[in-house]
């Protein structure tokens, strides 16, 4: 080894066991068909399965289906499925509400009335209600 640039060690292997320009690493990579954990778990949930609800049998997503035997438990009592099932209603309901609007303050509403004055006073000051934009093509 007469090159510095022959050094051998951690991180640098000998040059004949390089990989040579252009050659990859992992040749065949990730097979096409391969699914990632998230694709997995969205077809599962989206499969259908037979479910009695109610006396009927029917075809719901598996999705659906589990939902369906958690409300059951969580109605016959147990502890466990009864808190899972107020947990996501509450994650549910409190996503899809509205949040309440709050009255304006004095203030809030002073700024916007001289903005509505300022506003009058300007379409009242141009020609037929056009704006300086509108006037220059």
């Amino acid at each position: 080894m007469t090159s510095k640039d022959d050094k051998v060690g951690y991180g640098r292997p000998p040059v004949h066991t390089r990989f040579k320009p252009g050659q990859s690493g992992n040749p065949k990579g990730r097979p096409r068909g391969s699914l990632n954990f998230v694709t997995d778990l969205e077809r599962t949930l989206q499969a259908p399965v037979r479910v009695i609800d109610s006396g009927k049998s029917r075809t719901v997503s598996s999705q659906h289906g589990l939902l369906l035997r958690l409300k059951e438990r969580a109605f016959k009592g147990e502890p466990r499925a009864l808190d899972k099932y107020v947990s996501l209603a509450a994650t549910f309901f409190a996503k899809t509400e509205e949040p309440a609007s709050k009255p304006l303050s004095a203030d809030d509403l002073a700024i916007l009335e001289r903005y509505r004055q300022e506003v009058l006073t300007e379409a009242k000051a141009s020609p037929q209600g056009k704006t300086e934009d509108q006037d220059n093509p």
